[in-house]
């Protein structure tokens, strides 16, 4: 018998540093109501701490049923995370058409005129490939994101814009998880319960 040099539990994670327009990829062993098999875009880091949003945990309420004002957005209402989870959220690729919008890749943004987005959306303009809403976001302190990165938590890696405003959230874990390679796409097909086998 052969012994081999392989953990399945523990694998070697790429070099790339958490900034903005990053994705942090849930370790699949991570567990909780928010962060299991998550997908979070950062939409700030820096020396006063992260800010990011869940990209593929919807709920089962709708952003016009929740927001005076929105007329038929077919889009879902995304958990952002536990911080705030009475706040509203949302990033966009409508650019300059939203004034305070700030640039987190090439083509999506965070925030800006709330007004003007309710306004483009109910004109037509705008659909739930373009705006996507959140409750809450996810926060992390100053060092508290690298260190859980150093522990293994989170992978950080990154996404096309297509995918990150995609409408089919529930893979985009997998799939991230997949596009990583080797003992990654192993790890993609754990059971979302380890004792289920």
């Amino acid at each position: 018998m052969k012994n081999i040099e392989l953990n399945i539990f523990q694998a070697t994670y790429p070099k790339i540093y958490p900034e903005r327009g990053k994705i942090l990829i849930a370790d699949p062993f991570l567990q909780g109501p928010y962060f299991a098999r998550s997908v979070i875009l950062l939409t700030e880091h820096g020396d006063e701490g992260s800010v990011g949003f869940v990209i593929n945990k919807a709920t089962d309420v709708y952003p016009d049923e929740v927001i005076d004002d929105l007329f038929n957005f077919n889009g879902e209402l995304f958990i952002g995370g536990p911080v705030s989870s009475n706040t509203l959220h949302f990033i966009h690729t409508l650019g300059e058409m939203v004034p305070g919008a700030i640039k987190i890749t090439d083509s999506i943004y965070w925030g800006g005129d709330f007004e003007q987005v309710k306004k483009i959306i109910n004109s037509g303009k705008a659909d739930a490939s373009a705006v996507r809403f959140f409750a809450g976001y996810s926060g992390w302190s100053p060092g508290q994101l690298a260190s859980e990165i150093e522990e293994g938590s989170w992978i950080v890696s990154s996404l096309d814009d297509k995918q990150i405003m995609c409408s089919n959230a529930s893979t985009v874990w997998k799939e991230s998880m997949q596009h990583l390679g080797d003992i990654y796409k192993t790890w993609s097909n754990f059971p979302t319960n380890p004792t289920y086998n």
